[in-house]
């Protein structure tokens, strides 16, 4: 076997088909499928991608796989078959839905590649990695690894990066791989919380201590006990407030406002900023040594136009939780998906979502395309192109599928007369190619990363349909 390869057990030779065939257009992965009594021989043959458990197979096979899998001391990303909505059991990365949806297929794929980028990590956190921290770009992939490497330390950690990049989600994933993860998770955001009370909101107070102080009241140092106290927006931190944590951090404990008894504390301090601290300290408005405290291992979060081959998975990403939500979901043509790739995304991932979530609302089901999106979104030379466009009904009578839009390739109806899907699913995957192509100006680098794939797979496909590529 090779590294590409993934273990489908399913016995229904429809199914297996099938999912052949629709994993032929969105990945380079070879399916090598088996029936529930079978598979161990297939997971002892070598590496494998994923492995894919078929459509209404008992439970308790899962639990044999990982079983197996933990004696073998391999970390494999597992994936259920369902034709329900169902929650994804413990120790499986995702759900697939049958019929295969392309979105769908895409985001798990993404997360089986993250799942074994990080095979280091515990196998229940890589997984959470692969969920919360979408991604294939590089920064995304260092990103991880630092994760991994700090997790389980009980070092400080500065998270650095613009607002809507995700920092909390770091902060999260830091807490959920250590082993605090049991214990409280406490947020507090220091720039929204007046200076006069933020000494109480972190320290607590004893009744009496001021005006309004009516009974005794624990800070979030203590409610964070034994976990972990994420404190965001530390470059607003008042000074006189700066030179209290310090104190913390150095001596581990501290006092409720207006009393003089001192009390322990074991939380681990995950700081996180949108300032640059050092042009702060140079202000005068951040103290250096406590920069120097905080600042012992750094995780910067790169800006989403940093890494828009990211945008694709984070947009599936972000619909399919939308549906798993209720709300609604709905699809993006190609021609909206590039120029969603050439916006500068002023407010990250956070603006990202908001926008899914508003096409979810006016496009329930739908397909949005490019003259849909709100006209600050529509770039300009990017998106808006004929060879993108949605074509006319009449445009498509007769002529191959690849001219449809990759949001309609899979899951139409099929004809009363039926249709050769090898053919079908081959017409689709050439439309695509020419798509991305054209997108690319014929640069074949590029073209792969539009599709998600590697550039000699790609050479590969063009060669084997007689497509040319420029020299």
């Amino acid at each position: 076997m090779s590294a590409d390869d993934l273990l489908l057990i399913e016995p229904d030779a429809g199914r297996v088909e099938r999912m052949r065939a629709v994993l032929a257009l969105v990945d380079d992965a070879r399916v090598i499928d088996c029936g529930p009594d079978e598979w161990a021989a297939q997971l002892d043959n070598g590496a494998l991608k994923a492995v894919v458990v078929g459509v209404g197979l008992a439970e308790g096979l899962l639990a044999r796989i990982e079983a197996h899998l933990q004696q073998a001391q391999r970390k494999l990303p597992l994936f259920l078959l369902s034709e329900e909505e169902v929650a994804a059991p413990g120790g499986v990365l995702g759900v697939i839905s049958y019929p295969p949806r392309y979105a769908e297929l895409i985001t798990a794929l993404h997360r089986a590649n993250a799942y074994r980028q990080s095979r280091h990590s515990h196998g229940a956190g890589a997984a959470e990695l692969a969920r919360v921290l979408v991604g294939r770009s590089d920064r995304m992939c260092q990103v991880r690894q630092l994760i991994e490497q700090v997790a389980d330390s009980d070092a400080n950690v500065l998270v650095l990066g613009e607002s809507g990049t995700g920092k909390e989600v770091v902060a999260k994933s830091l807490h959920f791989l250590s082993s605090r993860r049991d214990k409280p998770f406490v947020p507090v955001n220091c720039g929204a919380i007046p200076k006069d009370l933020l000494e109480s909101e972190l320290f607590g107070h004893e009744k009496g201590a001021f005006t309004g102080a009516l009974t005794t009241r624990q800070g979030r140092f203590e409610i964070a006990e034994g976990g972990t106290l994420f404190l965001d927006e530390i470059g607003d931190m008042p000074m006189p407030m700066q030179v209290k944590l310090l104190r913390v951090l150095q001596e581990r404990t501290f006092e409720r406002v207006g009393s003089n008894k001192s009390m322990s504390t074991n939380v681990r301090v995950i700081a996180a900023t949108h300032r640059t601290l050092e042009e702060s300290i140079a202000a005068g408005t951040f103290r250096e040594d406590l920069f120097y405290r905080l600042n012992v291992f750094p995780i910067e979060m790169p800006a989403l136009r940093e890494r828009p081959e990211d945008i694709p998975l984070l947009a599936n990403e972000l619909i399919l939780r939308l549906q798993r939500l209720g709300r609604g979901g709905f699809s993006l043509t190609p021609a909206a998906l590039n120029s969603l790739c050439g916006y500068p995304w002023p407010g990250n991932v956070r603006e990202l979502a908001n926008l899914m979530e508003r096409l979810a609302i006016i496009f329930p089901g739908g397909v949005a395309d490019y003259d849909d999106l709100p006209e600050k979104y529509q770039i300009e030379g990017v998106g808006r192109d004929e060879r993108f466009a949605m074509p006319a009904p009449e445009e498509t009578e007769g002529a191959p599928a690849a001219a449809m839009a990759v949001t309609t390739a899979i899951g139409d109806t099929l004809p009363p007369e039926g249709l050769d899907l090898k053919e079908h699913l081959a017409q689709i995957e050439q439309g695509f190619i020419q798509q991305a192509m054209d997108a690319a100006d014929g640069v074949v680098a590029h073209a792969a990363t539009l599709l998600g794939m590697r550039r000699t797979t790609l050479v590969e496909k063009m060669r084997k349909y007689g497509m040319q590529r420029a020299e």
